[in-house]
């Protein structure tokens, strides 16, 4: 017996939309994205490894309501987050006379999400899209909440605009075909919503995390739920991230900082770059005397029983010193007035927003970390 489905509002005004999570959906996508259209046609960009997984199965979903695709593969990874590439499908999705009514499909995980809802925003003044993410990461996080955009050489994501979708389904059954190494990348996402305003949350990862890992239906989509709730929550409150919805950068600042030293490729994926990033996080709470001690510890316990990264030391491969690290956080997006902006906790599940922290204290935990991982 297949686990319950859930079904997520997402509440703003003219553009709500419906956030649907469980198995089964990609067969089901036209029927869902029918009621939508204009007219019996879309255009579907994927990637080369989720074309190769999950193509087929939307393919026959959208056929089935009578909905014709055109299809475009892109490369797969953080590189399609490009300039380059976002030219060339929005070129592609004009030649294909993609229309201002018309709704354009974005099959896969983060990357696609992003490339694709950036390409909708700006394709004849804003199209409408469909989110269907691939990846834990994306279903629970990047899918959600109209963040779009590329990356730039100066960081990530730097270029962009919020365009919310106009559905997204979330197929767990995706998740089947995830390598075990992209499917905690994208845990660190599900952990970050209750190391940020839900400690029950936290609390129930700790006991039920090893069960999503491993393949439990129903503990997948019961994170995927929360996960989503949590983010619709904060972003229906700011949805252009001018106060609270920074509380989803919890980790991002180090992690982005990570990332791009690393070269956004294999030696460390986003959601690696997240869970070691929320541990510095923590370290500089409670070095700042924001949160207990024991925090910092409780926080890298779980993450590292879940099978990811936690420290500096767990990053193959040369990385800068503490200076090069805080030159590159300078270049984040959400830097105010040259400082950057980090996600602090007052204790797990009580996080908020510091926009003065001492940079002494931010260079004192990378130090800290950096002789950690000399000395490993």
């Amino acid at each position: 017996m297949s686990p319950q489905r859930s079904t997520v509002e997402a509440p703003f005004g003219a553009r709500s939309y419906r956030i649907e999570i469980g198995p089964g959906l990609l067969a089901e996508a036209g029927a869902h994205a029918a009621p939508l259209l204009p007219r019996p046609r879309t255009a579907v960009i994927t990637d080369e490894n989720v074309a190769r997984a999950q193509l087929p199965a939307l393919r026959a979903g959208l056929a089935a309501a009578g909905i014709e695709a055109d299809e475009l593969i892109v490369p797969a990874g953080e590189g399609s987050k490009s300039m380059a590439e976002l030219t060339r499908v929005v070129e592609w999705l004009l030649d294909r006379r993609i229309e201002r009514d018309d709704l354009i499909i974005a099959l896969g995980g983060g990357v696609i999400g992003d490339l694709v809802g950036f390409a909708a925003a700006i394709l004849r003044r804003g199209v409408g899209f469909v989110q269907i993410p691939t990846s834990l990461l994306a279903q629970v996080d990047s899918s959600v909440g109209g963040k779009t955009g590329v990356n730039a050489p100066q960081g990530k994501n730097l270029i962009g605009a919020f365009h919310q979708p106009r559905l997204v389904l979330a197929d767990t059954d995706a998740l089947r075909t995830l390598p075990r190494r992209e499917l905690l990348a994208g845990y660190a996402e599900v952990a970050k919503y209750g190391l940020l305003g839900d400690a029950d949350f936290f609390a129930w990862l700790e006991t039920r995390g090893p069960a999503l890992r491993d393949g439990d239906d129903a503990a997948r989509i019961e994170a995927v739920r929360r996960s989503v709730e949590a983010k619709v929550r904060i972003v229906a409150r700011d949805e252009t991230e001018r106060g609270e919805r920074a509380l989803l950068n919890l980790g991002h600042t180090f992690g982005h900082a990570l990332e791009a030293a690393t070269g956004y490729g294999e030696r460390l994926l986003h959601g690696e770059g997240v869970a070691i990033g929320c541990v510095l996080a923590f370290a500089l709470s409670a070095r700042l005397g924001l949160c207990a001690q024991e925090e910092p510890s409780r926080v890298a316990a779980h993450l590292s029983r879940m099978g990811l990264p936690t420290r500096l030391a767990d990053i193959p491969g040369p990385l800068p010193d503490a200076e090069g690290l805080m030159a590159v956080m300078a270049q984040d997006k959400k830097v105010k007035a040259g400082r950057p902006t980090f996600i602090l906790a007052r204790g797990i599940g009580r996080a908020f927003v510091a926009r003065d922290v001492d940079p002494e204290a931010v260079r004192a935990v990378l130090n800290e970390a950096l002789a950690e991982r000399g000395a490993a």
